[in-house]
């Protein structure tokens, strides 16, 4: 049974959430309606689709839509619905399009969405056919981007892309920054992992900081036991550099601070992050200081954060440049996505080192994810029983520490990041009744 307005206001509470907003298929379903729905979900990146007639396909709140660039250069997000019968237009992932035509009757789109063609047109005649009525274009659906990064929403009322990204959009800004050039560019493929369990638990556990020295303990131990072994201790692998950090300390993790900010959107770090410590390539850095000089070059690296959420939808490290993107597919089923990027005007040793990361980490046999992965199942079958109704979040509660621009910034370990995500969770799925009490 779909759930209440006063239903959904009782299983978030300022310090706990209830079991079932992980396990009741019905309010899975009101997500995609009113999270999914209606939030700004990150489509893809200009770099995808650099050229006119290029375009990805992919699922807007369990709708398939089409992203393209169409002849003038223009991107749009339109529902990948055939207006004749209603078929899906486009099958493939991703490619490129002089025009879609639907498989079943012929009908062919532009790719700015404009209807151009029927076949065997005089069937119409005498009928109300208007082949430029709009009513026959493919349906399209807001969307704007942020510096290459595509979003869309299918609530027309929604704020503009950047007053919804706030402050966090700085991680973007930073990611962007260390490109000599200054851009951006999708390299490197995609991985895909399957995660059997709700998608919430994959977007709590990215500003998580509680966890990896229990559930990274074996990983960090083995990485720290690897560098003692060595004969020149400072004389270890790029896998070991990346991986160290993972067995830091409660100390480590609380001084890397995280922010948090409207719409539940946070990261974690700021000065130092697990990924501060990297051993620099001193052809990327001798790059930066052409580009920027030394001042600059130094104000760009020494901002380092680890997860930034643009909730509810991407996660970004911009100091590793690599993204994930969330696509739920059912209450116990999610599929993860991660991208590389390439710093243009960076050596190619940053691209290797980003894509190590992702392989060591992210990867369905990353030595990293598949201990979150394991967790994640095991708090989806756990949450089943019953044993208690209610996950506890109450770690430094009303000790935030101090203001961080739009944001609020509290120590590192604090569960934060938590309440803020489902304290936008639950504006988002009681919006219709706020906007009847408006």
């Amino acid at each position: 049974m779909q759930p209440t307005m006063e239903d959904l206001k009782q299983l978030v509470q300022p310090n706990r959430t209830h079991r079932r907003i992980y396990t009741d298929p019905d309010i899975f379903d009101l997500e995609m309606e009113r999270i999914f729905g209606r939030a700004w979900i990150y489509m893809g990146h200009e770099s995808q689709i650099p050229n006119s007639g290029d375009f990805l396909t992919l699922n807007l709140a369990k709708k398939p839509v089409i992203v393209a660039r169409d002849g003038k250069g223009n991107i749009h997000v339109m529902h990948n619905q055939c207006t004749h019968r209603g078929a899906k237009l486009e099958g493939k992932a991703c490619g490129k399009a002089r025009i879609f035509r639907c498989c079943y009757h012929g009908w062919t789109f532009k790719t700015d969405g404009t209807l151009m063609g029927v076949p065997d047109k005089k069937g119409y005649d005498g009928t109300d056919f208007d082949i430029h009525d709009p009513a026959l274009s493919l349906k399209q659906i807001r969307c704007e981007s942020y510096r290459g990064f595509i979003f869309a929403t299918l609530d027309d009322t929604m704020v503009d892309l950047e007053a919804y990204l706030g402050d966090a959009k700085t991680s973007i800004d930073n990611m962007i920054d260390r490109s000599p050039d200054g851009e951006l560019e999708i390299a490197g493929g995609v991985l895909r992992y399957r995660h059997n369990c709700n998608w919430k638990f994959f977007v709590d556990n990215l500003n998580d900081t509680m966890h990896p020295m229990v559930t990274h303990k074996s990983v960090g131990d083995a990485c720290a036991a690897y560098i003692k072994d060595l004969p020149n201790p400072d004389d270890y692998s790029r896998e070991a550099d990346i991986i160290n950090p993972f067995g830091s300390s409660y100390e480590f993790f609380d001084e890397m601070g995280v922010s948090v900010g409207p719409y539940g959107h946070a990261f974690t770090g700021g000065q130092m992050s697990i990924h501060s410590e990297y051993r620099d390539i001193p052809d990327y850095m001798d790059a930066m200081h052409k580009a920027y000089g030394e001042k600059k070059t130094q104000q760009i690296l020494s901002i380092n954060r680890h997860n930034t959420i643009y909730y509810p939808s991407l996660t970004i490290k911009g100091a590793i440049q690599s993204i994930r993107i969330v696509r739920p597919i059912s209450v116990d089923e999610t599929e993860i996505e991660t991208l590389t990027f390439r710093l243009k005007g960076a050596p190619d040793e940053m691209l290797q080192r980003t894509l190590l990361y992702s392989r060591l980490i992210n990867s369905p046999s990353s030595m990293v994810g598949s201990d979150d992965l394991e967790a994640y199942v095991r708090l989806q079958e756990g949450l089943q029983s019953g044993g208690t109704d209610w996950v506890d979040m109450r770690r430094y509660l009303g000790r935030e520490q101090h203001p961080d621009g739009n944001m609020t910034r509290a120590i590192g370990t604090s569960d934060i990041s938590l309440r803020n995500q489902y304290a936008a969770w639950l504006d988002f799925m009681t919006h219709e009744d706020k906007k009847k009490a408006a």
